[in-house]
């Protein structure tokens, strides 16, 4: 089980300095509860970020904790995006590529799949285990990608604002006209059920 929030993008960092301070100070003491939370209830956390550097380096350090100490939890994987771009992450990717086939360790353009693409994602640890080898330990035993089954917009609005958009061509996408502190447990439970029983996935076919 994945879950992925959206923390901070990167075009937020043209808002007023003032309210950038404000929101940093809040991150500052989340990461702390988080952690807190995420150890008691078995959680791994990954800070998914296209522009560390203007992170603050209080922050940056909160962030680093948080993810150093929940690094085994088992029972959810959170991905915190802050910070975060996904132009910026799929341009990261190429030209990741671009190198490789540079240098030969991609042998042709013609060799490049959209695996190399996702491997190169900040994405690419939401692994599944290959069929049969579901209790398998070891790196290499995971090799499909897990992509959102679900967005959920919040606050009215009626686009993805630069986020996950290579991971959510097929991802069902749900809007709410509250902001995310407005919403409830009843709220997220008519999304999975309206989901689960309104939606069928074709993936094209």
């Amino acid at each position: 089980q994945i879950l992925t929030v959206y923390a901070f993008s990167t075009e937020n960092w043209n808002r007023s300095a003032a309210e950038i301070s404000s929101l940093m100070t809040i991150f500052l003491q989340y990461c702390e509860e988080l952690r807190t939370e995420a150890i008691k209830r078995d959680i791994r956390i990954h800070v998914l970020s296209t522009d560390k550097e203007k992170i603050p380096k209080d922050v940056r350090s909160g962030l680093e904790k948080m993810e150093r100490e929940t690094q085994n939890g088992k029972k959810l994987i959170m991905n915190v995006c802050l910070s975060y771009g996904s132009r910026g992450e799929i341009l990261h990717a190429c030209k990741s590529i671009a190198h490789d086939v540079q240098y030969g360790i991609i042998p042709s353009l013609d060799l490049i799949t959209e695996e190399d693409v996702q491997r190169r994602l900040l994405t690419s640890h939401s692994l599944l285990p290959r069929s049969g080898e579901e209790n398998g330990d070891k790196e290499h035993t995971f090799d499909n990608f897990v992509d959102p089954d679900i967005i959920l917009r919040t606050s009215g609005e009626m686009r993805l604002s630069n986020f996950l958009l290579w991971q959510s061509a097929y991802s069902e996408l749900f809007f709410i006209d509250k902001t995310w502190p407005e919403i409830t447990k009843d709220d997220l439970l008519k999304v999975i059920r309206s989901y689960s029983k309104g939606r069928k996935r074709r993936y094209g076919k």
